[in-house]
């Protein structure tokens, strides 16, 4: 069954063009190893909230946007062999990350409704 793993990330503003290289180096990878889509949307319309909001949960600073990323796998394996390959794949050692992954958060997710038009 299909698996998404979901990121939320801060990026200073300033680095869009080289969060967006890094994210096409990656994508190569992740298809690789059996991604079959790959999103990533830079913020537009993320306003600041007094409980919870996408800002505070990943203490957005001046000057950062907000960047939710999503990657479908086929299955759940698929995810775990991939972000596996991460300690044994010299490759992902190249990839730049152009923003605090202190700040970022990630998670696996199995769809319960999806639709599409």
């Amino acid at each position: 069954m299909t698996y998404v793993t979901g990121f939320l990330s801060p990026v200073p503003e300033g680095n869009k063009q080289a969060y967006i290289d890094s994210a096409e180096f990656a994508w190569a990878l992740f298809a690789e190893y059996g991604a079959t889509a790959h999103w990533e949307c830079w913020e537009e319309d993320v306003p600041d909230g007094e409980v919870t909001s996408f800002p505070m949960a990943v203490k957005r600073e001046a000057g950062e946007k907000v960047v939710l990323s999503w990657l479908i796998w086929p299955d759940k394996a698929a995810a775990d062999a991939c972000f596996a390959s991460m300690e044994t794949d010299e490759r992902w050692r190249d990839m730049d990350m152009p923003f605090d992954g202190k700040r970022m958060m990630w998670g696996g997710f199995d769809p319960v409704f999806v639709k599409t038009a």
